[in-house]
């Protein structure tokens, strides 16, 4: 792929992300409070270490992308300010946009060039662009799905939800 096809399927999955910033958002902050503890197995990551694992992963990528290279994230686990899914949620609208934002302002060969990640692949920026979207959008299925169970209502993801009326 050259560097215009990289920059060219780069802004493609760009504006994608951008579109799922609301939605990801409206699930994050549909998590009951006090129930962040909870997951429907015991191998299962309990509701609230999944949101922000979720929150933060989509950040870090974004800018590991940008920075040209994968390190390891914060292993302090889930900042003290981050309590509930609301405050995962709050924290995501305010972070996400410029972390975007800083990828569309970066130069052309940000998504043509070969990054490696922690020795287990290499691939182009834009190769990484689209596995950050793929994560994301999968984790997040993953917690819609604790939603119901915890008490919740599921937002509407790609459409309206039956909890929506």
């Amino acid at each position: 792929m050259s560097t215009d096809q990289a920059v060219l399927v780069a802004g493609y999955l760009l504006d994608q992300f951008e579109q799922e910033i609301e939605t990801t958002r409206a699930v994050l902050a549909a998590l009951p409070a006090g129930k962040e503890d909870y997951s429907p197995d015991p191998r299962s990551t309990p509701a609230l270490k999944l949101a922000w694992h979720i929150a933060s992963a989509d950040r870090w990528f974004l800018d590991s992308i940008l920075a040209g290279k994968f390190e390891a994230g914060e292993s302090g686990g889930i900042p003290e300010a981050i309590r509930t899914g609301a405050d995962a949620a709050a924290w995501y609208a305010a972070n996400l946009p410029a972390s975007l934002a800083a990828l569309r302002a970066a130069p052309a060969e940000t998504f043509s060039r070969t990054l490696d990640f922690f020795g287990k692949m290499q691939a182009r920026g834009v190769d990484f662009l689209a596995l950050a979207l793929k994560h994301s959008i999968h984790h997040r299925g993953q917690l819609s799905a604790y939603l119901r169970p915890m008490g919740g209502r599921v937002p509407g993801i790609y459409g309206p939800s039956g909890d929506q009326g």
